[in-house]
């Protein structure tokens, strides 16, 4: 091959490279630095929260209320959403609306839910609902694990999808609305020992993003929301940090970036990490997460036998 040829074609890959590089910084620097919360009343008067009374979902919740939404909280403890749903009030002075329903049931759920919000100008859902399982571990040795099967996509596949079927024809009808869907970065690429959480989420990230195009020429904003760790209880991470941000202040970032992109990692500290993880092969990601699995599960192994221990200790000592 031509030297001058090889010379042109290594020119034009770096260059494009670098000017990839650049644009994704720029896109990052505006959306996570330069953005301002959106006018959410242009919306509607209401926004709608699953998974509503911990973590990203309450912070949002409270978020939301600031900026004069008023706010249906989604959960199924019923002494926290009336905690969380009277702090609002008084914090705030909005109207709030609690619905306490268990996602890993059956479909009926739905039906309440659509009773109690349709006479209600619902201009945002956010769907944060979300399932894991204790710590990583290999498919087959899932405790329960038909129910967890279910109970994850009931929990995360359904709901997302049936929240988004009960709010979406009040919005087409209004011409205006704004959905934000929380997946994972474990559905950036396929993360062995969170196989189904993975998957799941993976799903609501491609869902998200398929039906943004559809009802976006009907005055439809859809985001899918792809966060890293964030210190919740979900995560079981109790110490922020810059890379783990604490629930409040990643639910700032994610929604002064709220409907500006059909995808968004929601914090620039987990767009960073994106970029990286979407750039390596998929073995070697694999063997990453293998190997971080492997120790969390060791770990958790460890406790549990622990903890086992101590407590057959403590029984035989009472009697």
């Amino acid at each position: 091959m031509d030297c001058n040829l090889i010379a042109y074609l290594g020119f034009a890959s770096v260059s494009y490279i670098g000017l990839r590089l650049l644009y994704d910084v720029y896109s990052g620097v505006k959306l996570y630095f330069l953005s301002s919360y959106p006018d959410f009343g242009r919306y509607g008067k209401w926004s709608v929260i699953t998974g509503a009374t911990d973590g990203i979902g309450k912070a949002t919740a409270r978020i939301l209320a600031k900026r004069g939404q008023n706010i249906v909280l989604i959960s199924r403890n019923a002494s926290k959403l009336q905690t969380v749903a009277r702090d609002i009030q008084k914090d705030f002075n909005v109207e709030t609306k609690s619905i306490r329903v268990d996602f890993t049931q059956d479909e009926s759920i739905y039906e309440e839910i659509r009773e109690e919000i349709a006479d209600l100008d619902v201009g945002v859902l956010v769907n944060n609902m979300g399932i894991s399982y204790p710590f990583p571990e290999y498919f087959l040795k899932i405790e329960n694990l038909s129910t967890t099967i279910l109970n994850m996509i009931r929990g995360n596949i359904l709901s997302t999808v049936k929240m988004v079927e009960v709010v979406l024809p009040g919005m087409v009808e209004r011409k205006r609305g704004l959905i934000l869907n929380i997946s994972s970065a474990s559905a950036l690429k396929p993360t062995p020992m969170l196989t189904l959480y993975s998957a799941s989420k993976d799903f609501v990230n491609h869902f998200s993003q398929a039906i943004a195009y559809e009802y976006e020429p009907k005055g439809i904003k859809v985001q899918s929301v792809v966060p890293f760790y964030v210190a919740t209880k979900l995560s079981k991470i109790r110490q922020s940090s810059l890379l783990v941000p604490s629930p409040e202040t990643y639910a700032q970032s994610m929604l002064r970036g709220a409907g500006r992109s059909k995808f968004t990692y929601g914090y620039w500290a987990h767009g960073l990490e994106g970029w990286i993880i979407q750039r390596l092969p998929d073995w070697v990601y694999s063997y990453i997460m293998l190997q971080k699995g492997e120790a969390i599960r060791q770990k958790a192994y460890k406790k549990r036998q622990w903890q086992k221990e101590n407590n057959s200790g403590e029984v035989k000592k009472e009697q």
